[in-house]
């Protein structure tokens, strides 16, 4: 079967920094003829009928209501991951376009993440590398000091898949587990972990010695810490961040972590990613910053990989769609 027989597919590029992953094309073209958007823009007449689904990954290539109009064909868009700001579901609801993303590949990965973070900002180990290979280093001081994990209190916003595997992981270091979240677990859940509710957000940043952001980016959480929030935690405690860059006022941050309101911070992102090369939090030294890194190992790429080769073949059968997104 030559790749005019298979179905296309549209990807932003087979490689590059903005493309599908490159161990990933030949599985992907067993079951899809992969068109590109540079393709696909230098030939939109031709192939704009070709297309029955696109494959995003990375969050490229973006969705629009103009691209939408070139895809008469598209049956459903597959998104990498488990965040969805950055699609317009309603938009694609109205196209008659489905939506399908990989939740349950990126859960595993982001917790051990988070957990990296966490644990990196309370040793300070970002730090003490650069102490420690630095040519200026003559000697290390017995009074270099960070913060104990075991024992302490996480609270963690957003009990989602992520949230809750974080939770597993914080009571092996036998944390006391808060969390705050648009929905209480079950009884159940919460005793496995050892997690207790908090109703209130700002109980849980007034008790945490450490905060996780797990939580999803909507209108309700864009800026949910900011000055007021910051202002509460405790002048020790340590904010990590694995949801996504906006739900920090990135500006009360630098200024909170200037002037002591809280000791570090550990982000895998921000906005825009990446930052300015002149952003103050790139100047800070009780600040980690990862690449927006969560989900990048290559069991957790390859599982979502094929969760999404998964869900455009059942879409294209007309199939139950697995991890198919409802829009409410």
């Amino acid at each position: 079967m030559g790749d005019q027989d298979l179905p296309g597919v549209l990807v932003s590029a087979l490689e590059g920094p903005s493309g599908v992953c490159e161990d990933h094309v030949a599985e992907l073209q067993k079951h899809f003829n992969l068109i590109t958007m540079q393709k696909f823009l230098d030939n939109k007449a031709q192939l704009g009928p070709q297309i029955q689904a696109v494959y995003i990954w990375g969050r490229k290539p973006a969705i629009t209501q103009e691209l939408l109009e070139g895809l008469p064909a598209l049956k459903i868009v597959a998104n990498s991951g488990a965040g969805l700001d950055h699609l317009d579901l309603k938009l694609l609801a109205s196209f008659g376009v489905k939506v399908a993303n990989t939740p349950q590949a990126v859960s595993i990965p982001m917790a051990d993440m988070g957990m990296a973070l966490l644990l990196a900002a309370a040793r300070r180990v970002v730090e003490g590398h650069q102490l420690a290979v630095s040519p200026d280093t003559q000697n290390f001081s017995t009074n270099w000091m960070g913060q104990e994990v075991t024992g302490a209190t996480l609270g963690i916003v957003g009990m989602g898949r992520i949230g809750y595997k974080v939770a597993q992981r914080a009571r092996a270091f036998d944390m006391k587990i808060l969390y705050h979240n648009r929905r209480r677990r079950k009884l159940e859940e919460e005793e496995a972990v050892g997690a207790s509710y908090c109703e209130s957000l700002d109980d849980l940043l007034r008790h945490s010695d450490f905060v996780m952001l797990a939580v999803s980016l909507t209108p309700q959480t864009q800026g949910l810490i900011g000055r007021r929030e910051l202002r509460l935690m405790k002048p020790t405690a340590i904010l990590v961040n694995v949801g996504r860059g906006l739900l920090i006022d990135q500006d009360a941050l630098v200024g909170a972590l200037q002037t002591g309101v809280i000791t570090a911070a550990a982000l895998d992102l921000s906005h825009p990613e990446p930052l300015p090369r002149d952003h103050p939090l790139l100047k800070l030294k009780n600040v980690t910053l990862t690449p927006h890194i969560g989900s990048a190992t290559h069991q957790a790429r390859r599982q979502m990989m094929e969760n999404l080769v998964g869900s455009i073949l059942a879409s294209l059968s007309g199939l139950p769609i697995p991890n198919e997104v409802l829009v409410t």
